[in-house]
């Protein structure tokens, strides 16, 4: 099954990349600056949301550069809630053309993630901006830019797969319930506060810090921050971790969606 996926991704590459760049002529149509939207959008919201957080809800965190901490959460945060989002609604908003020629339906959701994935990649920018000019040598809060950088592509990877994995998920409940576009909207504000984005985990109590650390995105956010902020490398088992809940949660999406996909024409 992983196999045919990915011959037809090979042939199919072609109507990807115009899936995609049609995403992004509809996103910047009529506007002045265009696609430079990608990148000044995250850096303006990166400003604001440094000024809201460095200034009225800071939570002290000693040693810690708490700017380059906050955005690194919210990278990450901001991909996944778009991504998961816009490829929950992809098979309903393609009906029209998977209704006229025959292809392959998780391309879809596949080109979401990757459309998002450009934007996310264009975000990293204004946070090495963060990275390199923040922080005070004095006070130990100074980053720098050291060797397991090299690990960050790797944690991406698997952001994406847990990504794409639950976006193929949301697509195929989406087709059947459409309730499930508000449902996830509601729980996606409460898995935002259950994730340590802007605080840390160690002011929680132990019982649901533990419980906490099951969260994937943690496991993810916390990874580039013992990198970008600690310049150390990961546990292993971290390592480890990220990538199995990547995986298994990829695979899980593909074998759903892929059951279910001839049946989307009957509710769509």
């Amino acid at each position: 099954m992983i196999k045919n996926i990915f011959l037809n991704l090979k042939k199919y590459t072609f109507l990807m990349t115009q899936l995609i760049s049609r995403d992004f002529k509809i996103k910047y149509k009529r506007s002045v600056l265009g696609v430079l939207w990608s990148l000044l959008y995250p850096l303006l919201m990166m400003c604001v949301m440094a000024l809201i957080f460095t200034n009225v809800f800071r939570f002290d965190m000693e040693g810690v550069n708490y700017l380059v901490y906050l955005m690194t959460g919210l990278v990450i945060w901001n991909y996944f809630n778009e991504a998961t989002q816009i490829g929950m609604s992809s098979i309903l908003s393609n009906f029209s053309l998977i209704n006229k020629v025959y292809i392959p339906k998780y391309i879809f959701p596949l080109a979401k993630c990757l459309f998002v994935g450009i934007n996310f990649l264009l975000s990293l920018i204004p946070l090495m901006l963060i990275v390199i000019f923040s922080g005070n040598i004095s006070e130990g809060t100074k980053c720098y830019i050291n060797i397991y950088y090299l690990i960050l592509p790797f944690v991406f990877l698997c952001v994406l797969m847990f990504t794409l994995g639950l976006s193929y998920i949301l697509s195929t409940l989406a087709v059947f319930l459409r309730d499930t576009i508000y449902i996830y909207g509601i729980l996606l504000t409460i898995w935002n506060y259950f994730t340590p984005l802007f605080y840390s985990i160690e002011i929680l109590p132990k019982w649901l810090s533990t419980i906490l650390k099951f969260n994937p995105l943690y496991i993810y956010i916390n990874s580039i921050r013992e990198i970008i902020i600690f310049s150390r490398m990961p546990s292993p088992l971290m390592l480890i971790a990220c990538f199995i809940s990547g995986f298994v949660t990829l695979l899980f999406g593909i074998i759903v969606f892929k059951k279910n996909q001839n049946k989307f024409i009957n509710y769509v």
